[in-house]
């Protein structure tokens, strides 16, 4: 059993999960700013995940990505179920506007890039364990435990935690390294988190963890 935050990180059992860091979500002009939701909070959160990324790769931690693909041309993905909830409540975003197309501006990483060695997990649900090979890309690093960043914090960075802790990984949930689009819908969703499916920490709570690692090289700062 792993009873510390220190030991949940460890570089060697640990993995970054960078949900959703795409263009949709968190660029001006991107789906949701067309949808009519504030994408401030999330901007302003991307710089400081920026740097615990490179703080991460820094102490040897593994980094893998979570990339939507939505709407595609012939539609392989979008089911009648998710069309319906996409008219009622969406305004608009799947329905008369694409959101995360392949090969396109909107479904491309906002401002953070995986390096060539670092693999980007392709998901068309919100979790990121929904018909992919998410678990076997972790299980067969030996990762134990999952650090959740990236957006967003109540919808896809949510239920890919709680599948996590469902196959039994030690999920680590970051405050300040995750963003929605309101302060009240992120507070909630860490609240329920802390509650029944991992730990809810700063980030430099991790990085205070990995200082002292023989893993680290040259600390980057974390002020923001």
């Amino acid at each position: 059993m792993l009873s510390t935050l220190a030991e949940k990180v460890l570089p060697q059992h640990c993995a970054v999960l960078i949900v959703d860091l795409q263009n949709d979500f968190c660029a001006d002009g991107g789906a949701m700013q067309r949808e009519g939701r504030d994408v401030s909070l999330v901007q302003a959160m991307v710089p400081k995940l920026e740097r615990f990324i490179a703080l991460a790769r820094s102490a040897k931690v593994k980094c893998v990505w979570i990339k939507n693909v939505y709407n595609t041309p012939a539609n392989w993905y979008l089911s009648q179920v998710w069309l319906e909830q996409a008219r009622r409540r969406r305004n608009g975003a799947y329905v008369q506007y694409p959101v995360c197309e392949p090969r396109e501006w909107n479904g491309e990483f906002y401002r953070i890039r995986p390096l060539e060695d670092e693999p980007v997990v392709i998901k068309h649900r919100y979790g990121a364990f929904e018909g992919t090979d998410l678990d076997l890309v972790l299980r067969s690093q030996g990762v134990r435990t999952v650090i959740m960043t990236g957006v967003a914090t109540n919808v896809c960075v949510e239920t890919t935690a709680r599948q996590a802790f469902l196959r039994d990984y030690y999920v680590v949930f970051t405050r300040d390294g995750t963003a929605t689009f309101t302060r009240a819908e992120h507070e909630a969703a860490l609240h329920n988190i802390d509650q029944f499916f991992g730990q809810v920490v700063d980030m430099e709570e991790i990085a205070g963890c990995w200082t002292g690692s023989t893993a680290v090289r040259a600390r980057p700062a974390m002020a923001s």
